[in-house]
């Protein structure tokens, strides 16, 4: 423990670990948020938490049956001359299963009582942390694999997962209370987690999509989308100012 503590290979390999665990945990976080706005505001903490916690130690129980992991990637059958493993049919059912479920939520958002807002159908915390725990296994089974191909020594694996949750736990509570307020965003969160669910269809069959592409993507339009909501808040502003000050005063009854 000593030697990894002094060498700058295990500290490099331990920051580039971590920062892939934060990247490839952006739609965990999203998904985790979108899910959790379900929840009573008072609920809403303590199942993220929860899930986060959950995203934590599930990674580090992978990485402990890392024998099981690499033999995953065996081919199990062939259907239509395509070699489908283990890992290939978690990425195709996690797939199907976000695709189902953001495709739900975003009816929902549609077509749901308050209109603007799937938290109009409520659903109960034990289901929110089981859907937790579901998407957990398939995202945390894709960041090990790919943490396998990267660093040899196990301790920096587990020291980057808890490192990268850690700070996932900061900056959590404000993405999702941002996502939770603003529709626009919701929406577009919601069609990222569907482009997603194509992709683990897509990797589940060999087709390899680069996600750099879609996180670009996605960046661009969350940018866009924060101009157009800053132009309607400076819009909205000297409209209400113009009110006032335009507005007749009250006629004295005789």
């Amino acid at each position: 423990m000593l030697e990894l503590l002094m060498s700058p290979e295990a500290w490099i390999a331990f920051a580039t670990l971590t920062a892939l665990e934060l990247v490839l945990g952006i739609d965990n976080i999203i998904f985790i948020s979108i899910l959790v706005d379900k929840l009573p505001p008072e609920k809403r903490e303590l199942a993220r938490k929860i899930g986060l916690f959950m995203a934590m130690f599930m990674r580090i129980g992978l990485l402990l049956v890392l024998s099981w992991i690499i033999g995953l990637v065996a081919p199990m059958f062939t259907v239509f001359n395509q070699e489908i493993s283990g890992r290939d049919l978690i990425l195709i059912a996690g797939g199907l299963f976000l695709i189902w479920k953001s495709t739900g939520e975003i009816h929902q958002s549609m077509e749901g009582e308050e209109g603007h807002s799937s938290s109009a159908v409520k659903a109960t915390f034990t289901a929110v942390i089981l859907q937790i725990m579901v998407i957990d296994l398939v995202f945390s089974l894709d960041s090990i694999i790919t943490a396998v191909g990267m660093v040899d020594e196990i301790a920096v694996m587990i020291a980057a997962v808890i490192a990268s949750v850690a700070l996932m736990m900061v900056f959590a509570g404000a993405i999702g209370r941002f996502v939770s307020d603003h529709p626009s965003i919701k929406m577009l969160a919601l069609s990222f987690l569907v482009v997603v669910g194509v992709v683990l269809l897509a990797e589940g069959f060999d087709q390899h999509v680069p996600k750099g592409y879609v996180y670009f993507a996605m960046a661009f339009s969350v940018a866009v989308e924060m101009l157009n909501i800053r132009m309607r808040k400076r819009s909205a502003k000297p409209v209400h100012l113009h009110a006032e000050y335009t507005s007749e005063p009250p006629k004295q009854q005789p």
